[in-house]
C-alpha cells in the first residue's frame, strides 16, 4: 500500500511540476481541510484535471510521512510531538532520502555561508581597529618625537658651570629660539656627513732645510694597489698587486705618496700598515676627508692645499674624481691577476713626468684622458720616442764619420 501511494505520489510530482516544499509543511497547512474524514481524505480538488486516486494519494502519502516526521523527532529530542514548527525548520533527513526533491536545498550551505561572513565582517572591524589603533600610536610617536627633538637641539648652549650661553638667537621669541637652535644643528651635521671633517687635508708645504718633492701623487687603495677578496674558509683578504713595492720605491723620491679612499679607517690603516712597512706613504685620508655627492663619496683636491698643477690623482671610478677630472689618470680596474703589469707601466709614465720637469700635470692628463687605456697609449709613445731616438742617433753617428768613410764605395757598387 505504502509503495504504491508512493509511486503515485511521484507521479503526480513529475506531472505537476510543483516547486520543492516539505511534505510536512504542505500535510500541516492541509490537514484540517484534506483530513477530517474517517478514511483520511477527501476530494478537496474536484475542480482539478488530475485524477482522484492522485490526490487520495498524495494526501495519505503525506499523512502518513507527518506521522513518522512525529515520531522520528520525538525520538532523538525527547519532546513529544507538537503541531507548532518553525516555518523555516530544516527538513529531516528521513524525508530527504525518501523525496530529494521535497528536501530545502541549499540550507546548510546558506547557513555556512552566512557564518563565513559574519567571520570576516568580524576580522574586518578587527583589522580596522588595529589599523586605527596603530595610525593613532604612529601620529602620538612622531609628535612625540618631534618635541623632543626641538626641546634636545633647540635648547640653549651651557658653560662648564651650567649658565646660558648667549647666542645670536636670545633676543627672539622662545619658540623662533628653539627652531632656529634646531636648524641651525641639523645643518651642522648634515655638513658634518656631506662634507670634508677639516678645511685643509694635508698640512702645509715643507719649508727648508726639509726636502718637499715637487709633485703630489693621490692613490686609490682598493684595487690598484689591492685587490680584496672573500671566502667562506678565510673571510676578507686583501692581495698586493704584483710591483707594489717597487712602485712605491722609485716613485717616494720625486713624489709626495698620498692614499685617497672612500673606505673606513679601521680597514684601510691596517692594510697601508702591512702593504708600506717602511713609510713611502707620507699621507691616509679616508672617508671622513670625501664629499658626499650624489651618492657617492668624491674626491674633493680643493681641500688637499696642494698646487693642483702639480698633483696627478690615479682612480678606476671617474665618479670618486669628477670635480677634478683634468687632474685625474682613470687607470683599468685590477682584477688580482697575478700576470698583471700595470703598476709598471705607470711607474715609468710618471717617472717620465717627473724627469721632464712639468709645469701643469694637468695637460698631460688631460692628453690622455681621450684614450680607453692611458698606460697601453704611453707604452705606444714610449716605443715611437725609442725608435726615433735610435734613429738620431745613428743620424748623428753617420755625421761625425769622415767623408771617405761615408762614401767609400764597396765591391757590390753600394754606399756606406
Amino acid at each position: 500500500m505504502v509503495s504504491r501511494n508512493l509511486f503515485d505520489f511521484l507521479r503526480f510530482r513529475q506531472f505537476y511540476q510543483f516547486q520543492t516544499i516539505s511534505v510536512s509543511s504542505l500535510y500541516g497547512t492541509n490537514r484540517a481541510q484534506y483530513c477530517q474524514s474517517k478514511q483520511g481524505y477527501v476530494k478537496a480538488w474536484d475542480a482539478s484535471p488530475l485524477p482522484s486516486k492522485w490526490i487520495r494519494s498524495y494526501c495519505t502519502s503525506a499523512k502518513f510521512l507527518h506521522c513518522r516526521q512525529v515520531r522520528l523527532f520525538s525520538a532523538v529530542s525527547g519532546k513529544g510531538s507538537s503541531n507548532e514548527q518553525p516555518q523555516n525548520a530544516p527538513t529531516p533527513q528521513l524525508l530527504s532520502k525518501l523525496f530529494p526533491q521535497t528536501a530545502v536545498e541549499g540550507t546548510e550551505n546558506e547557513q555556512q555561508q552566512e557564518k563565513h561572513r559574519k567571520e570576516e565582517e568580524a576580522e574586518k572591524e578587527s583589522s580596522w581597529k588595529r589599523m586605527k589603533f596603530g595610525f593613532v600610536f604612529f601620529g602620538f610617536s612622531v609628535s612625540a618625537f618631534c618635541v623632543y627633538t626641538v626641546w634636545v637641539f633647540g635648547a640653549p648652549d651651557r658653560d662648564a658651570e651650567g649658565n646660558i650661553i648667549v647666542d645670536e638667537f636670545m633676543e627672539l621669541p622662545t619658540f623662533q629660539q628653539y627652531f632656529r637652535r634646531m636648524w641651525k644643528s641639523m645643518t651642522y651635521y648634515q655638513k658634518m656627513i656631506q662634507e670634508p671633517s677639516r678645511e685643509k687635508l694635508l698640512p702645509d708645504p715643507l719649508k727648508y732645510p726639509y726636502v718637499q718633492p715637487p709633485y703630489t701623487l693621490v692613490l686609490e687603495m682598493k684595487d690598484v694597489l689591492v685587490h680584496p677578496d672573500w671566502t667562506y674558509q678565510t673571510g676578507w683578504r686583501f692581495k698586493k698587486r704584483p710591483g707594489v713595492d717597487k712602485f712605491l720605491e722609485t716613485l717616494a723620491a720625486n713624489y709626495e705618496i698620498v692614499v685617497f679612499t672612500a673606505d673606513q679607517g679601521m680597514t684601510v690603516f691596517p692594510i697601508l700598515d702591512a702593504l708600506d712597512p717602511r713609510g713611502y706613504i707620507m699621507y691616509r685620508l679616508v672617508r671622513d676627508a670625501t664629499h658626499f655627492v650624489d651618492g657617492h663619496h668624491v674626491k674633493n683636491l680643493d681641500n688637499l692645499n696642494r698646487d693642483l698643477s702639480k698633483v696627478i690623482v690615479v682612480d678606476w671610478d671617474p665618479n670618486s674624481t669628477k670635480l677634478h677630472p683634468e687632474n685625474t689618470l682613470n687607470i683599468p680596474r685590477w682584477t688580482g691577476n697575478d700576470d698583471d703589469a700595470g703598476l709598471f707601466d705607470l711607474m715609468a709614465m710618471l717617472v717620465t713626468i717627473a724627469t721632464s720637469e712639468v709645469e701643469d700635470v694637468r695637460d698631460v692628463m688631460t692628453y690622455y684622458k681621450s684614450f680607453e687605456n692611458p698606460l697601453v697609449k704611453f707604452r705606444e709613445n714610449q716605443r715611437l720616442l725609442a725608435e726615433q731616438m735610435a734613429e738620431r742617433e745613428h743620424e748623428e753617428k753617420q755625421r761625425n764619420l769622415p767623408a771617405v768613410q761615408r762614401w767609400r764605395p764597396s765591391f757590390l757598387g753600394g754606399g756606406r
